[in-house]
């Protein structure tokens, strides 16, 4: 689930070795499945580990890792690297904002997916997002818009120009996109 670097697995033994004995360390991530995730390492005394929580075995120590966490923590890996501007720790959560799926996903899965992963980081910029309502027969990818997005003078260019060429290159099932947002421009809109 979780790759430690050995550079990574000595600077973690090495903070242990000043903590109570039997400490860990927790990797988690806060708001998993959204465009706000972000992953975090924090110590765990023994007492914390909770009987649910999934115990990887390093050099050393023990990673712990909550059940809902888990599945965004997929393919993460954790390095310790020293450049010209001295030494950090590296956290990289590709699985963070959304699960990853499986081969054999369905396409309203992989259009979500897509909407999660490539979508929605672009937007939360604006403070909107977007999901899927239904791929109809058609092959038409009907999507509800929230937030900043709401209401924002941008959505037509961001509709047609963004999201539907992204949507026809990446699945050969849709052949457009619709949406059913009741846009009504107000604080909360971006422009």
């Amino acid at each position: 689930m979780i790759s430690i670097s050995e550079t990574a697995q000595a600077h973690f033994a090495k903070l242990l070795a000043d903590q109570a004995q039997q400490t860990n360390i927790r990797v988690f991530v806060v708001n998993p499945g959204t465009s706000q995730a972000e992953c975090g390492v924090s110590y765990c005394p023994e007492d914390a580990v909770e009987d649910s929580d999934i115990r990887l075995n390093f050099n050393g120590f023990d990673a712990v890792v909550d059940t809902e966490s888990a599945p965004f923590l997929e393919d993460a890996e954790i390095d310790f690297v020293t450049d010209k501007m001295g030494t950090q720790l590296t956290l990289k959560a590709p699985n963070a904002k959304a699960r990853k799926i499986g081969e054999d996903a369905t396409l309203n899965e992989r259009v979500q997916h897509m909407l999660e992963t490539e979508v929605n980081p672009q937007l939360a910029n604006h403070g909107g997002q977007v999901s899927l309502v239904e791929v109809t027969a058609e092959g038409i990818a009907v999507l509800q818009f929230g937030g900043g997005c709401n209401g924002c003078s941008m959505i037509d260019v961001t509709l047609k120009e963004g999201i539907e060429k992204e949507m026809i290159a990446k699945f050969e099932e849709i052949t457009g996109v619709a949406d059913i947002t009741e846009h009504q421009a107000g604080d909360h809109s971006y422009y």
